[in-house]
């Protein structure tokens, strides 16, 4: 199989053409379009296709029961193949494509693994739908308990529950999956470089040391709604302005603690061009190297604004011994710690051995079309990926 015969199979999944980005999102006809795909691309290399508590597909180059019994759980990799609206191609399915190309290429080399090699498509992992990044992986390790997961509602109201019985997904065993977790002896996780680190160092592909701490949080804004050409500006309740002046007074505080703050999704009520607002609904992603930072962020954007947390996530360090192990595989490679969150943080978080490799991104740009792999840069990851596998399902393998 080819890179090439992958990709073009995946480029116009839930391609916007109006703006040549894409919109998968979970739970949705397209989604279950790439589903399929994976399914079908499991079968075809005799892969055991196994589905978690969580929705997550797994597909299985050997027994990871058998494996788990001789205390030798397998080595996983693999990624997402949903998106952010109007997202970027690579953010994502780079991963999984690059896994099952791992797989295809350690077959022609002959290799019998030690160890069970599972190619994993997480759900959700943008959180678009729902609000919630890495819903799959963290409902699969428990950290987004089925409760507050299941009530989850999108844009048009329709909750997580729902909308996964509709794709035919089993809701009345979400939770901790730790038979899952129990298969995985480590995870790597190949990924787009969300940034032009790797430019500036002239390699096509880096270790990632961990994730920057980062949060969601929903902001609320009451109003009264009124007409927009009769009422008289002494006269208005205008909640747009408290929206505006609260992402304002979001940048100034970022650049005053030194993190990233970013309001990218509003909501207005009744959202009519000749209406005055009567309700907005603003998001807040805030991020940065100092955890302490960013919860300064919030607090102080807190004061005399209802901000209500979605979502948190620590700083995470992958592990040491992996990444060493993984930069020693791949001559040296370089470093780099990532501003983005991953489902390999959460696995990490879980304490799953965990370690990220990263293709480089020419553009610097991600969540965009403008997102970009050069060809022989993805074949490098591939490269890369490959070798590591290699090495960790090796006879002496993750025993040395």
């Amino acid at each position: 199989m080819t890179f090439d015969r992958l990709w073009g199979d995946l480029e116009q999944v839930g391609r916007a053409p109006e703006t040549g980005g894409y919109r998968r999102y979970a739970w949705t006809a397209t989604d279950f379009t790439l589903r399929e795909w994976f399914a079908g691309e499991a079968a075809a290399r005799g892969l055991d296709l196994t589905v978690d508590r969580a929705g997550n597909q797994w597909a299985w180059w050997g027994d990871p029961d058998a494996a788990i019994a001789a205390g030798r759980p397998g080595v996983a990799i693999g990624s997402h193949l949903d998106s952010v609206p109007d997202g970027g191609a690579f953010d994502g399915p780079l991963g999984v494509v690059s896994a099952l190309l791992a797989v295809d290429a350690l077959r022609a080399k002959g290799v019998t693994p030690s160890v069970p090699i599972g190619v994993v498509n997480f759900g959700d992992e943008e959180g678009t739908r729902f609000g919630v990044a890495c819903a799959g992986s963290r409902m699969l390790t428990g950290a987004l308990p089925a409760a507050r997961a299941l009530l989850l509602r999108d844009g048009d109201g329709t909750s997580m529950a729902e909308a996964m019985a509709r794709a035919g997904q089993d809701t009345a065993h979400v939770g901790r999956d730790q038979e899952t977790l129990g298969r995985v002896g480590c995870f790597v996780e190949l990924h787009v470089e969300q940034g032009r680190r790797l430019v500036e160092d002239g390699r096509p592909v880096a270790v990632g040391t961990g994730i920057w701490p980062h949060g969601r949080w929903r902001m609320e804004f009451a109003g009264q709604a009124n007409h927009a050409g009769t009422t008289r500006l002494a006269d208005r309740r205008d909640p747009m302005l408290d929206y505006a002046r609260a992402v304002l007074r979001a940048r100034a505080l970022a650049e005053r603690h030194g993190v990233v703050a970013t309001c990218g999704k509003v909501v207005v009520e009744p959202n009519g061009v000749n209406a005055i607002a009567s309700r907005v609904l603003g998001w807040l992603d805030a991020r940065g190297a100092d955890a302490d930072a960013v919860h300064a962020l919030v607090a102080e954007l807190s004061d005399g604004v209802a901000v209500r947390a979605e979502s948190w996530t620590a700083a995470t360090a992958f592990d040491t011994a992996l990444g060493d192990r993984l930069a020693a595989v791949l001559d040296d490679a370089p470093r780099l710690a990532s501003g983005a969150g991953h489902d390999a943080g959460i696995l990490a978080e879980a304490g799953v051995p965990t370690a990220m490799l990263f293709v480089r991104n020419p553009t610097g740009v991600s969540h965009s079309p403008a997102e970009f792999a050069e060809h022989d840069d993805c074949l490098a990851g591939v490269d890369a990926l490959t070798a590591v596998v290699s090495d960790l399902t090796a006879v002496s393998g993750l025993a040395a």
